[in-house]
Parts: structure tokens; C-alpha cells; sequence
């Protein structure tokens, strides 16, 4: 296996999947942070805001769609804005609910071809898209697309509660192939019916409510190792990664693998005698889940592979989101 660290590490820093998460910080700190008190519970990275109901959690979450996406494969990104907001609350332990969204397109065929991908979105992973708004008069140069996605929790699983010591387990569909053209991706949804779709995600609610995990994200545009990543400096840790462990379809090449978004990808950090029963969750629905690398204290990303080992983040002095746990603050 050929696999050179100063490479990826090269290319993970300057991924612009990364890069555009940078800005996030100030706006989290103005409106979250420091926003309007309310019933919602503290946010420190999660994939959606959590609100506590009734014997359980409502999840409210939110994403676009790049630009050159959706001017380019409209369709794709129709069915994108969809399966992106739907993994964001199964990755929390939650079930969606429904959709709405605001669509700006001024171009009549180009807004029917995104129509019809969030429809077969929506058809696919049984979501309904129940209102919205739509910019009819937006110049052809530059559509938006956004969907916000309301869900169900009974427990949690948060992006900031990784300790020293769990395993770093991904899990991913390895039975795919390469999506969007605008994007490096991984489509591992087309051709699987509903049924096969929802018992994959399934997987992470039985997860949150068997107490298995607590920490968890979706494998977002920044890649499986930028999605650690994150996660870690969320929780204010490190984390030691042996990138061979990684598991890698052969239709792809590395540097692009480690970058590239998964339609079904998530990374949990779990306590070392529950890996195991983690692991054959997935397992049972035929999806690959390894323990990739260990939590440490030092919030340093580490990346080995056998005996070379090179640093990827030290969030001491680098920052991908800048939101870190408070109480886990370096």
C-alpha cells in the first residue's frame, strides 16, 4: 500500500473542503454562543441544534449547497441538499422528521432538474419535503439552495464528548462509486432501494439508544481525516491515527479518499469494550466499520503509518472550526 503522509497531509491542510469550515467561528461565537437564550442545549459542533421534548430531543438542523454544484449538476445537488441534512440527524442518534427549503433559481429548466433530485431525494431516503421558499427572479449565474430538517431523539449522540482512550471508529459503504463531478465524492446511495438506505442509518440511533457511543459525526466535505479532526477539536483532544487501517475502495486513489465526501460515512469515538458490538452494528447491516486510531489528551492529530509517524493539526496553535468544549479547553 502506497501511501505517503507528507502527501496527504499536504493535501488535507489546503483542501478547500477544510478550509471553508474556518470561517464558522465568528459567527458561531455571535449567534450561538452569545446568541438569544432558549430552550436549545449547549452546542459545541454538533450536526444540529438540539431542543429538549417531551421524553426526548427535537433536532433542527440546516445546509447548502455549494455553487458550482449546483450550477453544474443540478440534479446531483437536489438530491444532495437532501441525503446531506438527513445524515446530519441520523449522525446526532436521530430519525428525520421533515424538510423545507429555499431554492434561487431563475432558470426554468435548470430549477426543474434540482426539483426533481430533491424529489427522488426526498422518495429515497423517505423524507418529505413538506414547504419552502423559492427566488424565482435570481440571475442564472448564481443559484443557492439551502434545506433546513427537523428530526427525532430519544438519546444523543453529540460531536464533542470524545475522551482519552475511546477508538476512533469509521464507518463507511465501500459499495459505490465515484459521485458528483464538482466534488470529490463517494456515492454509495444510487442503486439501493429505501429499504437498504434506512436500515444502513438505522445503525446510529440503535447505537445512541443502546448507550453504545456518545460522540459522533457524519463524514461532511472535509473528508474522513478533516471529519476527525474536527470532531477532536470539538472535544478538545488528539488523537493518534494509523492510516493504513483505513479502509479504501480500488476505484479511487488515496489522496483523493481521504478527501472525499461519503454519502454514508460517520466516525464515533467508543469507549474500547464496546467496539466491538459497535463494529457488528454496522457489520450486520453491511457496512465496513474499523477502529481507525486511539483518543489522546494532547490535542495533536497524529497520523501513522507502522513506524512513521507525522503531525497533521495541533490545535494549540491550528484551528478548523475554533469550537472547542469549553471545559476541555486547552
Amino acid at each position: 500500500m502506497d501511501i505517503n503522509l507528507d502527501q496527504i497531509i499536504e493535501r488535507i491542510r489546503n483542501y478547500e473542503g477544510l478550509l471553508r469550515k474556518q470561517p464558522i467561528e465568528e459567527v458561531f461565537d455571535k449567534l450561538v454562543l452569545h446568541g438569544q437564550p432558549g430552550p436549545q442545549l449547549p452546542n459545541f459542533g454538533d450536526d444540529a441544534a438540539i431542543i429538549p421534548w417531551r421524553d426526548g430531543f427535537l433536532l433542527l438542523a440546516a445546509d447548502g449547497i455549494m455553487t458550482r454544484l449546483l450550477i453544474n449538476e443540478p440534479y446531483a445537488a437536489g438530491k444532495a441538499s437532501v441525503m446531506v441534512t438527513v445524515n446530519d440527524i441520523y449522525s446526532m442518534g436521530g430519525r428525520p422528521l421533515a424538510m423545507v427549503n429555499v431554492l434561487a433559481s431563475g432558470d426554468e429548466d435548470h430549477r426543474a432538474k434540482v426539483v426533481e433530485g430533491i424529489k427522488k431525494g426526498c422518495e429515497k431516503l423517505k423524507v418529505p419535503m413538506v414547504g419552502g421558499h423559492l427566488h424565482p427572479d435570481t440571475p442564472v449565474n448564481s443559484p443557492s439552495l439551502a434545506v433546513a430538517i427537523l428530526g427525532y431523539a430519544n438519546k444523543l449522540l453529540r460531536s464533542h464528548l470524545a475522551k482519552a482512550g475511546d477508538e476512533i471508529i469509521l464507518a463507511m459503504d465501500l459499495k459505490g462509486d465515484k459521485g458528483c463531478q464538482s466534488v470529490v465524492s463517494w456515492d454509495a446511495n444510487s442503486g439501493k432501494t429505501q429499504e437498504e438506505l434506512i436500515y444502513r442509518l438505522e445503525a446510529l440511533p440503535i447505537i445512541a439508544e443502546k448507550e453504545l457511543a456518545q460522540t459522533c459525526k457524519d463524514v461532511s466535505n472535509a473528508g474522513i481525516l478533516g471529519t476527525v479532526s474536527i470532531m477532536l477539536e470539538n472535544s478538545g483532544k488528539g488523537a493518534i491515527i494509523e492510516v493504513p487501517s483505513i479502509p479504501r475502495p480500488t476505484e479511487i486513489e488515496w489522496s483523493d479518499w481521504l478527501v472525499c465526501f461519503q454519502s454514508f460515512g460517520f466516525v464515533l469515538s467508543v469507549q474500547p469494550e464496546r467496539s466491538n458490538r459497535v463494529i457488528s452494528l454496522f457489520k450486520e447491516r453491511e457496512i465496513t466499520a474499523v477502529v481507525i486510531g486511539k483518543v489522546i489528551d494532547e490535542p495533536t492529530i497524529t497520523l501513522r503509518n507502522g513506524p512513521e509517524s507525522k503531525g497533521l493539526f495541533d490545535f494549540t496553535k491550528d484551528k478548523i472550526t475554533g469550537i472547542v468544549f469549553p471545559q476541555n479547553r486547552h
